[in-house]
């Protein structure tokens, strides 16, 4: 079972990886766009990282209108926890 705590360490390993950010910077509340300025490319690059550490599928439809990371959150632990095989951890 995948919690919080290890998709918000995730996002903050690929966040300083792939977005030149820092890890303290991806809190829930904070909008993608307006307070750390991640452009959809950007997003797309973040899900795909994302779905790889995890082994699941976002679809873009799911994620393409999301705001805030506490939503990206909210879809990444729906598909890892559904999974047939959720993990314990990340990859």
């Amino acid at each position: 079972m995948v919690d919080r705590a290890q998709v918000l360490t995730v996002l903050g390993e690929q966040a300083e990886e792939l977005l030149d950010l820092r890890a303290d910077q991806i809190r829930e509340e904070l909008s993608f766009k307006d307070d750390l300025d991640v452009d959809s490319l950007a997003l797309v690059e973040l899900t795909m990282a994302v779905e790889d550490a995890f082994g699941i599928e976002l679809p873009e439809d799911e994620v393409k209108d999301l705001r805030t990371i506490g939503a990206f959150v909210d879809v990444i632990l729906g598909k890892a926890n559904a999974a047939p095989s959720a993990a314990a951890s990340p990859a």
